[in-house]
This record gives structure tokens, C-alpha cells and sequence, in this order.
């Protein structure tokens, strides 16, 4: 059966000064139909956990050239920006958040608008809901927090395990049943909760640890939490904590234009998809940090 590793953990952090966006990135690997193995990567997060990645993959006795796919659950900043890193791989996503990005909203800050240049430096796969990626590993399509997120659902030895994305961004959401962050679609993407909690045994959520709901609806972690920060101590001079267990929905203002700027940019994005130079080669790999 496929399995799931976890590369790099996810986070539940923000600051007054700017968002971390650790999310999780995930190696799930099994046999395609032919019996071959396959390596997929689900996100690749954002450059500063850059070195950290190389470092995960050696962990498990790989390197960059290794991962065949990479899965984008969506192309916001914090998992996409690393996808430069396996130039030999293909990338997986879904056909709306590729067009999107090629003209996001300029209220969306999580979609700057050199993603879609980004997104065409590697081969391209469009996978919708229910398309198959290798045996017992499939994509379920969790629309609303981007137009096009998507989940990877994994037939695991301990149970179903759909790897979220931001559609479930924090175990916490599995109780509010709202997404905290929409660019796209509110009611979408509480019925994408909706349908995560239905279909999954185990949850990989896109900002926190990997969990299972109870009986009762509680929380049941299945990994422990472990963080170092450096550069502070603990009692630092206007350092503070504040509780975050439940965030207030922020809706992109200008949301209820998306649809209609979607349709109507529809033939400049393929016009753009067509023409974007690909510049990505092989990365070099073990630059640790202060390298530039």
C-alpha cells in the first residue's frame, strides 16, 4: 500500500509582523499500475525552508532528482516556491488554480503574479477530482480557500488519509467547519471541510500536525509538536504570545468578482500558458543558509 512520510511539519504560527506560512510538505511514494516504484511530493513550501527540504529528502535517502511528481494542493506563495528544485519532475494540479494564476486577483496576496510563470517552468499535469496519481492515491478536489485546491487522497495500512492543503489548513478547523482564509469562495470551502471529514480517517492538514477526530469530535494528534526558535529567549523584552486556536474569517475583499474575471480573462491565459519561456534547470543542492 502507498505510504506517507512527512518531509517538513506544517505550523500554526502567524506574528504581528508578517506570516512564517510553514506549511506541510509531504512524500508519499508507492507502486504505479506497472509495478514501478514512485516517489510524489505534495507542496514544496516556500524558499526559506529551502535547505531544510534537501535536508528531509537525505533523510530518507533521496535528492531532488528522485521526486518523479510534485503535487500542488494550490499555488499560493508558501507551497509553490520551491517546485524549481525538481526539474525533472511533473507537476500536478488542478486546471483552474493553473489558469488563475497566470491573472490573480490583486487583492490576492498569497498569489503573486509571477506564480504562473513559476508554475510553467516544469511539465504540467491537470488532475481534477477523482483522477488517479498511482494505485491507492488519488486527487479530491476541496475548491474555495483558491479556486482550484485540491487534496491527495492516500489508501494508507492505518486508514484514509486525505493530505488537505489549506482547504483544512488547522485541525481546530475540523470543529468551526469554516476556512479561516478565503481568496475564492466562502460557502465552497466549507462544503470542501465538509467533504475532507466525510471520505478521511486521518487528516494532514496544509498549517498543523496530522490528526484524527474522536468519537466525540475532539482532536487526537499523531505526531507530537516540536519547535526550536532561535535568536529570542524566553523572556525577551516585548515578546508575547497570543492564543490563535481560533482564527476570525478573513474574506478577500473583491471575492465576489472572481468568478466573472475568471471567465473573462479566459483566452489571455491560454495565450500567456503558450508563451511562457522555461528557464528552470537542475538545482544545486546542500546550500545551507548564508549562501545568498
Amino acid at each position: 500500500m502507498p505510504t506517507i512520510d512527512i518531509l517538513l511539519p506544517g505550523f500554526a504560527i502567524d506574528t504581528d509582523q508578517g506570516y512564517p506560512a510553514f506549511c506541510g510538505v509531504f512524500l508519499v511514494r508507492g507502486p504505479d499500475a506497472a509495478g514501478r516504484p514512485r516517489t510524489l511530493l505534495v507542496d514544496a513550501a516556500h524558499v526559506g525552508r529551502r535547505p531544510f527540504l534537501w535536508d528531509a529528502l537525505a533523510v530518507h535517502g533521496l535528492t531532488a532528482d528522485d521526486i518523479d511528481t510534485v503535487v500542488l494542493t494550490h499555488a499560493h506563495w508558501d507551497h509553490v516556491q520551491n517546485i524549481d528544485l525538481f526539474p525533472h519532475a511533473t507537476l500536478v494540479l488542478h486546471p483552474d488554480e493553473r489558469r488563475y494564476a497566470h491573472t490573480p486577483h490583486a487583492n490576492d496576496w498569497a498569489t503573486p503574479a509571477w506564480t504562473g510563470l513559476l508554475l510553467e517552468q516544469l511539465p504540467v499535469r491537470e488532475a481534477a477530482d477523482g483522477e488517479e496519481l498511482i494505485p491507492g492515491v488519488s486527487v479530491i478536489a476541496l475548491p474555495g480557500h483558491s479556486p482550484g485546491s485540491i487534496g491527495v487522497v492516500v489508501e494508507t495500512e492505518a486508514g484514509r488519509a486525505t493530505i488537505t492543503g489549506d482547504a483544512l489548513h488547522f485541525a481546530y478547523v475540523a470543529r468551526t467547519r469554516r476556512n479561516p482564509l478565503v481568496f475564492w469562495d466562502a460557502d465552497a470551502a466549507a462544503r470542501s471541510i465538509d467533504r475532507v471529514l466525510a471520505v478521511s480517517d486521518l487528516v494532514y492538514p496544509g498549517h498543523d500536525r496530522p490528526f484524527r477526530l474522536t468519537a466525540n469530535g475532539g482532536i487526537d494528534y499523531l505526531e507530537s509538536f516540536a519547535l526550536t526558535l532561535t535568536g529570542l529567549r524566553p523572556d525577551t523584552e516585548g515578546l508575547a504570545f497570543a492564543d490563535g486556536s481560533a482564527r476570525p474569517l478573513w474574506v478577500m475583499p473583491g471575492v465576489e468578482e472572481q468568478r466573472a474575471l475568471y471567465a473573462k480573462n479566459a483566452d489571455d491565459i491560454e495565450r500567456r500558458i503558450s508563451r511562457v519561456p522555461r528557464v528552470v534547470g537542475p538545482a544545486r543542492q546542500g546550500a545551507g543558509p548564508g549562501s545568498g
